[in-house]
């Protein structure tokens, strides 16, 4: 984060406060991300030119979601080509389980330093299941360690539905040592359950790096992120230890449209 001159950018400051942009402070994001996922149709067909759009568009920082048919080498190359940076990628349970040394490989090559589980299927939701889970993920980030690679859980709702009067979050954060297990929280889907993402900031400080920033509209559906109800400026401003900002949409109707006003919304949002 860094100070703006007041004096310098005094007309600016007003011209984002017509907007609803300016905040209290004058802090803004340092770095933006998006998650590849929202962008997957383009970047399954010509991932280079994709990588190229969003770099123009402003962001910094991209997170895999898969990397189709490219190699290692050839992504680092992409990535080095356009100025962009990956310090992170999603997993799935397969990666776990039966690939992790050779994802581990894939990871270090390519130049990610988070390792995120993306993913649980339903019917592995049971609390048997989720201490599993947590035995799973502190041996696979114990492995990651060796390899200066961190590993964390991103979540959607379902984690925060009682199980026996347990939340299935709480019972992966407590089973899994805060040296180890990280977690990337996803702003829509933790308030979509029903839940204040700034207490869980203040529950498991310093567990989150990382943010999936997505806006909720008023019948809980994803929309334009800076035109729904979540607070982004509050959230920003009361944790500072959120090192990565990954923007993501599921399901936008025009992927590159949504990417462009995302990143213009979260370069310009002061808090």
């Amino acid at each position: 984060m860094h100070r703006r001159d007041f004096v310098t950018h005094s007309s600016a400051g007003l011209a984002l406060a017509g907007l609803g942009l300016s905040g209290p402070g004058s802090d803004r994001l340092q770095r933006v991300g998006i998650q590849l996922y929202t962008v997957r149709d383009q970047m399954r067909k010509d991932p280079e030119r994709t990588l190229t759009a969003l770099a123009a568009m402003g962001y910094q920082e991209v997170e895999f979601a898969g990397y189709g048919s490219n190699k290692p080498p050839e992504i680092k190359a992409m990535l080095a080509k356009n100025g962009l940076t990956a310090p992170s990628a999603h997993i799935d349970l397969t990666d776990l389980r039966t690939d992790w040394q050779a994802t581990l490989d894939r990871a270090s090559e390519v130049g990610h330093r988070y390792l995120v589980l993306a993913w649980l299927p339903s019917e592995e939701r049971t609390l048997d299941h989720f201490r599993r889970h947590a035995d799973l993920m502190t041996k696979a980030a114990e492995a990651a360690r060796k390899v200066e690679i961190r590993f964390a859980y991103h979540n959607h709702d379902f984690e925060f539905i009682p199980v026996n009067g347990t939340l299935p979050y709480d019972l992966l954060a407590a089973n899994t040592p805060p040296s180890l297990v990280q977690f990337e929280l996803d702003l829509f889907w933790i308030t979509k359950a029903g839940h204040d993402p700034l207490a869980y900031f203040a529950k498991w400080p310093g567990r989150f790096p990382m943010v999936h920033v997505k806006d909720m509209g008023p019948k809980q559906e994803m929309v334009d992120i800076g035109t729904g109800t979540i607070d982004f400026r509050t959230i920003f401003a009361r944790n500072r230890t959120i090192e990565h900002y990954f923007v993501e949409h599921d399901q936008p109707a025009d992927s590159l449209a949504f990417a462009t006003k995302a990143a213009r919304y979260l370069t310009q949002l002061t808090y």
